[in-house]
């Protein structure tokens, strides 16, 4: 929480918020229950060192956790075993690893390290079952996150000078458009602002960054 990820933790408590309410409306969930992904299978596709695939693990999912940098899998691996957790962690492509039939794939701040978005968006949709649910977040390409999220954000040492090239952030738009190609239906997207009173919340302004559902036609 205080090394070059703390914005991440920061962003995790407000991306679940938005998960959790959206798991049990596609599952039919009570919203009372610790384990509304018990028996279910979840994908988290450039997982880091699993953020979010432990708090995937302890709402009773069967996760796997993808990422194509090794040290990210060690880490996350590492982590897990302290915390007790059981998660598969694989190191690779997700394309080369042949997974499906995942009734939730997550995709959370990725999209915009990719270089082929097109093709990515289609491997998280063969990962995902016919009925399952999928999770989509990326930083918008506005003046606003060129502003904040790059200049401001690395000039301040929120997060590690690079880390972002903000010509490679996707617009709503641009996201249901290649959602659209893997046969996806992109659900209405909701932002993830910032204010200095409460800090990163969920809201309809989606300038900074915005996160949303997806499923198959």
């Amino acid at each position: 929480p205080k090394g070059s990820s703390a914005m991440l933790h920061k962003l995790n408590p407000v991306r679940l918020g938005f998960i959790r309410g959206e798991i049990d409306r596609h599952f039919s969930a009570d919203s009372r229950t610790l384990r509304p992904l018990s028996g279910k299978r979840a994908l988290d596709a450039g997982c880091g060192a699993g953020l979010l695939c432990e708090p995937l693990a302890r709402l009773g999912a069967a996760v796997t956790g993808v990422d194509a940098a090794a040290e990210n899998i060690a880490a996350a691996s590492a982590h897990a075993e302290a915390m007790g957790l059981a998660i598969d962690y694989r190191h690779g492509e997700l394309g080369a690893l042949g997974l499906s039939g995942y009734d939730l794939v997550c995709s959370l701040e990725v999209i915009e390290h990719v270089t082929d978005k097109a093709l990515f968006i289609g491997q998280l949709a063969d990962a995902l079952a016919d009925d399952g649910l999928m999770f989509l977040s990326c930083p918008n390409r506005t003046p606003a996150s060129r502003l904040l999220l790059v200049e401001a954000a690395e000039r301040l040492g929120k997060v590690p000078r690079g880390t972002h090239d903000w010509n490679a952030f996707a617009t709503p738009d641009e996201l249901r458009d290649l959602a659209d190609g893997a046969g996806l239906v992109l659900g209405e997207p909701k932002g993830i602002a910032w204010s200095p009173t409460a800090g990163l919340h969920l809201s309809d302004d989606l300038s900074l960054n915005f996160i949303a559902t997806a499923r198959k036609k």
